[in-house]
């Protein structure tokens, strides 16, 4: 791989249509768990022009309105005009309820080792986690930078700093590398919907995002657009009213904006709409909680977590590590230290993370909040798999494996 290239992400706003229908589906789930965390839910959605469609199956005690959840995170997005709004929008659902299956019943905070042994992940899929540190937070910078400018949007647009702005927006990013390091800012482009009433010519809008958004954003960050940073805001022009009156959405189809902005591997598997029994969610989180510990105890500058789990088994069948180069252990000796520390079997990850019962904690909903922006790396939520709890446990087993290996090694 080249060490000096260019690299893009992109974030998108709430009122995307595919992050809609995420906000949406992971809504239902919170309403799902807040009631009875026992629940067991998948909710997916398909919105167009003035029609939102859910389809979910369920087995919980839990009494959900489907169309009156959807209709409010409608109307918190800003959607409450226009062709699509939360008032007039048809909803149209198809729903499964399923018989409780007692075995999806257990309390994993009572499970003692064999316990959490007998609880199998009913899903195969391989999971990814990354880390590195090119930011703070050990995350790509494209895809920070991208969601740090998406945030701004919609905050001037909240804050009816620029009242004009309608609820979508796209960012996109793009970095250049140096031996594989940031080196500057190569280009930013940020396409901003707008309503028809009241909206600015396009010299305006420009002059407006630049000053209230670009500049905002870059304040604190240490690498700034220079002189030659390209930088697009509305390139084609005007973008009237955008969200679902324009174009269609459903969950799951920004996975790149859910996890690494496509500078690292992620399965491909939606994680929007599943309740926290789905491995091939809760796996996501547990390996970027491997991968960001393993960076922020300095054991590498960057690292690729991928866990790859069977029906039927307790935990995941492989644990793999890939560090590109940049390890202070061979690879294969960092997936043994994340064998021995971390425990990625399913019930001990919803047992450490306490995934379900975190939607009766956060207050508006916790995996609705996740939905956009990023569902690892985020700095506005208290997330368990984003904690670096585990550095210093690595730093010691790392200092005795170095010493059992100098006594070996004595003549």
């Amino acid at each position: 791989m080249k060490s000096d290239f260019i690299f893009t992400s992109e974030s998108v706003t709430r009122g995307h249509p595919d992050k809609l229908c995420d906000q949406v589906s992971d809504a239902i789930v919170d309403h799902f768990l807040e009631q009875d965390p026992y629940s067991r839910v998948i909710a997916e959605c398909a919105v167009s022009t003035s029609i939102l469609f859910i389809a979910a199956r369920f087995a919980s005690d839990a009494v959900v309105d489907f169309p009156n959840v959807a209709r409010r995170v409608i109307s918190s997005i800003g959607y409450t005009q226009g062709d699509f709004n939360a008032k007039t929008c048809s909803i149209l659902t198809s729903l499964k309820e399923m018989p409780v299956d007692e075995h999806c019943c257990f309390d994993e905070m009572k499970l003692d080792e064999e316990g959490i042994e007998h609880i199998p992940a009913k899903d195969q899929v391989n999971v990814f986690g990354f880390a590195c540190n090119q930011t703070p937070i050990f995350m790509p910078l494209p895809i920070w930078l991208a969601h740090k400018l998406a945030r701004q949007v919609g905050t001037v647009r909240k804050q009816k700093i620029l009242p004009y702005l309608a609820p979508e927006a796209k960012t996109n990013v793009g970095i250049e590398y140096r031996s594989r390091r940031p080196y500057r800012i190569h280009s930013i482009t940020i396409t901003a919907s707008q309503h028809q009433e009241g909206k600015p010519d396009v010299k305006r809008l420009r002059e407006d995002l630049m000053g209230t958004v670009v500049q905002e954003a870059f304040n604190d960050e240490p690498i700034k657009p220079d002189k030659n940073t390209e930088i697009f805001i509305n390139p084609e022009g005007p973008f009237l009213h955008g969200g679902p009156s324009v174009h269609s959405g459903l969950t799951g189809r920004k996975n790149a904006i859910d996890t690494y902005g496509e500078y690292s591997r992620h399965s491909g598997a939606a994680l929007s709409g599943k309740d926290p029994l789905r491995i091939d969610r809760i796996g996501v989180y547990a390996a970027r909680y491997a991968a960001k510990n393993i960076v922020a105890a300095e054991l590498a500058d960057q690292c690729e977590v991928q866990l790859s789990y069977s029906i039927a088994r307790s935990g995941p069948a492989s644990v793999q590590v890939e560090t590109f180069g940049t390890g202070k252990l061979p690879d294969e000796d960092l997936a043994v230290l994340l064998e021995i520390h971390f425990d990625f079997r399913l019930a001990a990850v919803m047992k450490n993370f306490q995934l379900r019962h975190l939607p009766s904690k956060f207050k508006g909903g916790f995996y609705q909040k996740l939905a956009t922006y990023g569902q690892v790396g985020r700095v506005d939520m208290d997330l368990p798999w984003e904690k670096t709890d585990r550095v210093e446990l690595l730093k010691d087993a790392v200092a005795s494996r170095v010493k059992k290996r100098r006594r070996e090694t004595r003549p």
